[in-house]
């Protein structure tokens, strides 16, 4: 019977709760910020997880550009490496000069 007392008490003061005007107000509020608002909660989750996606790629494009630029001023630096990367990446030869690629499997 005791258990019963409580079990009503709680019923009505959640019903005293929800009817109350302010905590209404409040609910329903919390409620459109999380899902209906153009700024809601859902959406700038996704847009957090989206900006560390994309600061990692910067990351990597960083990265990339200075070790491009290493291999640009390595290149311009020396006359030897630039002709060896002529001949390697783009098959370029002296005129009376044969090539042989050699491919290893």
């Amino acid at each position: 019977m005791k258990w019963n007392n409580n079990n009503i008490g709680f019923r009505r003061l959640l019903f005293v709760l929800f009817m109350n005007k302010y905590t209404l107000t409040a609910l329903i509020f919390l409620v459109w910020l999380t899902f209906f608002d153009q700024n809601n909660l859902i959406e700038k989750m996704q847009l957090n997880h989206k900006i560390t996606v994309l600061k990692k790629e910067k990351a990597y494009y960083e990265n990339k550009i200075k070790e491009d630029n290493r291999k640009i001023q390595e290149l311009l630096g020396n006359k030897e490496n630039l002709e060896k990367f002529a001949r390697e990446q783009y098959l370029m030869k002296k005129p009376n000069e044969d090539i042989f690629v050699i491919v290893n499997e």
